[in-house]
């Protein structure tokens, strides 16, 4: 494999030169302009792992301090609590089934055309448009490997993981430094806006610190553009490789006590011990990225500041899922549990949004699409094949026709074609209660009711007992799925 560091760089310098540079400022914050949007989202981020929030015993001072600029929706969720589904509806505001994004981008799902569809028009699509300057840096994972896979260390195992993007593939973004999935953050790789399948190149340096690099010198770049920007930037970290985490931010948790922490967690000091093991070798090296995530979180947020951007560009931070990290005996996310469902969501708009706590909005990651273009003066925009709700007006502070339910979606890998829904998983939240039901081969095998009020770590399923509220679940969930044309619509209305 060739050394192309040198070449990208040159080809990044060159894309960003190559930017118009004009007289009106986008920070003038007059009524005729429109927003700049910049999204941030991490990996595996769960919804309460900031220090303001009280509840984990993480470090996130830029986190913290943006939160007082920002709504903060601490009712968020991924409906489908997995990279690629997740990515695949916060982009399209399509569900799985109309995306092509069923289940993660895979060398055994890619067999069945498993990612996202070209032929969708995405909130990015629609902004570069727009003539918006449009950008993507970070984890993509949006593409099946195809033969011969990639040779790199996410393809080495008995599946490929990591695939390019070509430029057709990218739904509007034009610069571009990004790869499929790549776990080894401390010499992540990527590809720039005009590099080939094999043209991937190294970087030294962890992830999100190279990535909040790049965000950075292309928002100096675009400094006095009369063109707003649209970009997104998307850290792998605090994804599993935990432990490929800078030593300075590992040495912020020296002193947490790991075996306190469990003692206060029942969904998991009482399980099996190797969950409990995993949680306690995880923890530490999990706050850490997170710790690493918010500093350049903060660097990217004073390069906006300092710009004079800030104020008239739209701010996100979002995950596509949390980690269950061991709790209830699972190790990864794709279940209805809050540590694996619940993901920060904060954004902020200058003085356009009034800074607040937000516990009611029950905002899903797929909301997005139609959300963001809606904020953005767009809404007669949004397209056609977008499923999911508008929800400005509830984020601008609006309690009228608040949303009831949340999603929760398992696919299986059968279900590829939308006619085969006879194994996965689906369920409902609202503000007190997650009901859940699995099914296999078209039987239902499992049915889960919590009530999170009086049961917030899950620990008691009450599908058996409250036979009449689950029923009244149940009902809502076929609904959302009718109305959303889930083929899993069949197991239920048998």
């Amino acid at each position: 494999m060739k050394n192309y560091a040198n070449f990208c760089f040159a080809a990044i310098a060159s894309t960003l030169y190559q930017l118009p540079v004009q007289a009106t400022a986008v920070s003038d914050n007059s009524g005729n302009e429109r927003p700049n949007l910049l999204v941030i989202m991490a990996d595996q981020f769960r919804g309460d792992a900031f220090s303001f929030r009280g509840k984990e015993a993480v470090k996130t001072p830029h986190f913290d301090s943006f939160a007082r600029e920002a709504v903060v929706c601490t009712q968020a969720v991924s409906g489908y609590p997995v990279s690629s589904p997740a990515r695949g509806m916060f982009l399209s505001g399509a569900y799985p089934h109309k995306n092509g994004v069923i289940t993660n981008c895979q060398s055994e799902s890619a067999v069945q055309d498993v990612e996202l569809r070209e032929d969708l028009t995405c909130w990015s699509d629609v902004l570069h448009s727009e003539g918006y300057h449009t950008a993507y840096i970070g984890k993509w994972h949006l593409d099946k490997p195809v033969k011969p896979f990639i040779d790199c260390y996410n393809n080495k195992g008995e599946m490929a993981w990591n695939e390019w993007c070509p430029p057709h593939r990218r739904h509007g973004f034009d610069y571009w430094v990004a790869y499929g999935t790549y776990d080894w953050h401390l010499k992540p790789m990527y590809w720039n806006s005009q590099a080939g399948r094999e043209d991937f190149y190294y970087v030294n340096q962890w992830g999100p610190e190279y990535e909040a690099d790049l965000a950075i010198q292309y928002l100096d770049s675009i400094k006095g553009s009369d063109q707003p920007f649209a970009m997104m930037v998307s850290m792998n970290p605090p994804h599993t490789g935990y432990e490929l985490v800078p030593d300075n931010y590992k040495e912020l948790y020296k002193g947490l006590n790991v075996d306190s922490v469990v003692a206060a967690m029942p969904h998991l000091r009482n399980a099996d011990q190797k969950y409990v093991d995993y949680f306690k070798k995880s923890l530490l090296d999990y706050y850490a990225c997170i710790s690493g995530v918010d500093e350049q979180f903060g660097r990217i947020i004073e390069a906006l500041k300092r710009n004079g951007m800030f104020d008239h560009t739209i701010v996100v931070f979002v995950s596509d899922h949390g980690d269950s990290m061991g709790m209830h005996e699972n190790i990864g996310k794709n279940i209805f549990y809050e540590e694996a469902m619940r993901v920060p969501f904060m954004i902020s708009w200058g003085d356009k949004l009034s800074p607040r706590v937000d516990q009611e909005l029950l905002l899903s990651v797929e909301d997005f699409c139609p959300t963001i273009l809606s904020l953005m003066g767009l809404e007669d925009k949004i397209p056609s094949s977008v499923q999911t709700r508008n929800l400005s007006k509830q984020i601008l502070g609006s309690r009228e026709d608040m949303p009831e339910y949340q999603l929760y979606m398992l696919y299986s890998q059968v279900d590829a074609t939308g006619k085969n829904p006879e194994t996965g998983a689906r369920g409902i939240r609202n503000e007190r209660y997650t009901y859940a039901v699995r099914f296999k081969e078209g039987e239902i095998t499992g049915e889960y009711l919590f009530d999170r009020k009086h049961d917030p770590y899950q620990m008691n399923n009450l599908a058996g007992n409250e036979i009449k509220l689950a029923g009244k679940l149940r009902k809502a969930l076929v609904q959302m799925l009718a109305d959303a044309e889930d083929p899993a619509y069949a197991v239920f209305s048998r």
